[in-house]
């Protein structure tokens, strides 16, 4: 699946489109996205439960929209980071957002907090 390398909107102006996709252990894809656009830029933000959600998900993004980037949560490992960029084709770019030791720790202390690691994820 390969995606074009540019869109031109309805005003004849490239924009760049970018899918941001974070996991979530109550989410459901379909009800859980938004888009953010101006003229040039186009984020797309969709919350996933698991991998095989996170796979439909990109792969239909990059079909029907376009996608040029993919920016995931710091959950997904590194096998899902290379399976995703696998099922995307190599003109979608894949990256990852990590953050550093005391950041990561502050994150996963509120994400504990906040019951996310009670549930399991389906």
């Amino acid at each position: 699946m390969e995606s074009t390398l540019f869109f031109i909107n309805k005003n004849n102006i490239m924009m760049f489109k970018v899918l941001f996709l974070a996991h979530t252990p109550d989410a459901e894809p379909e009800k859980h996205r938004c888009v953010v656009e101006t003229s040039k830029y186009k984020l797309f933000v969709v919350l996933v439960r698991n991998q095989n959600q996170a796979l439909e998900v990109c792969r239909n993004l990059v079909k029907e929209e376009g996608v040029h980037s993919i920016l995931l949560c710091p959950g997904f490992t590194d096998k899902d980071v290379a399976e995703i960029s696998e099922a995307v084709g190599r003109n979608v770019g894949v990256s990852a957002a990590r953050g550093d030791g005391p950041s990561n720790r502050i994150a996963l202390e509120v994400m504990k907090r906040a019951g996310w690691f009670s549930e399991k994820r389906k």
